[in-house]
């Protein structure tokens, strides 16, 4: 389960990739604009104000997430990412923070460029940080006996994404005009355990759903060391986090 409130204590921070990715669309006068992976629909809103003639169209698979995007006005819809079809006058697609959690998202992507019009632009972001320390000591706790019953198989990993170049080349070949590039944002956080409190909203969820209450309060103390190992705390009490993002804008045609 997605939790809007824990996702959004890092708003501004996760939302600096959106907008680096969405200053590099140059089309002034879409006619619908579709964000996959809506989350909350604060970033969402902003392609309100953007684009203020187009129609904004939001989906995501969470109901909890949904629901807060429609509080914002938004014209949300609860739905797996897989199963979308552009509409077609869809000019913009968007994704961000998204496809890493779909295996088959490269067969989808190529599937869009077919299903867009010519001129139409497909932009996605997605972390390319599974091998950072955040991600290595959760897969070390979550094999340890005590959890590796619980926990089985997380479902992301090595593999999940690719890098530019190769993303490049798959769009290239599907007839787009593509820019990708990745970028490494250092944030700079705060307070007590600020890294847990950050992989809580995103990298943790597939841990949380599997584990009562008891289980997931104990699995969380577990890795407080591990995560302030890896990311000690500075004497002035900021912690440095460096997060890899990887972008990826293609006009179809």
């Amino acid at each position: 389960m997605w939790n809007p409130d824990v996702y959004l204590a890092f708003a501004d921070q996760r939302g600096r990739a959106f907008f680096d990715l969405m200053s590099r669309v140059g089309t002034e006068t879409p006619r619908r604009v579709v964000d996959l992976g809506c989350g909350p629909g604060n970033l969402t809103a902003t392609l309100v104000e953007r684009w203020p003639s187009a129609v904004i169209e939001a989906w995501d698979s969470s109901p909890e997430m949904v629901e807060a995007a429609r509080g914002r006005g938004l014209d949300a819809h609860v739905g797996d990412v897989a199963d979308w079809t552009p509409q077609p006058d869809t000019d913009v697609v968007l994704s961000n923070a998204t496809l890493h959690w779909v295996a088959e998202h490269r067969e989808l992507l190529v599937r869009w460029t077919r299903q867009l019009g010519s001129g139409s632009w497909l932009a996605f972001q997605v972390p390319g940080n599974f091998d950072a320390p955040s991600h290595q000591v959760i897969h070390e706790l979550a094999g340890r006996a005590e959890w590796s019953t619980l926990l089985g198989s997380l479902p992301f990993g090595d593999g999940q994404v690719d890098d530019p170049a190769r993303y490049a080349g798959l769009l290239t070949d599907a007839g787009c005009t593509v820019d990708a590039w990745e970028s490494t944002y250092v944030h700079e956080l705060t307070g007590p355990n600020p890294v847990l409190e950050w992989i809580t909203g995103t990298a943790l969820r597939p841990v949380r759903v599997r584990l009562t209450d008891p289980q997931w309060q104990r699995f969380r103390e577990e890795l407080i060391p591990l995560l302030n190992q890896a990311y000690p705390m500075r004497p002035d009490g900021r912690t440095f986090f460096p997060f890899r993002r990887i972008f990826v804008v293609a006009r179809v045609g």
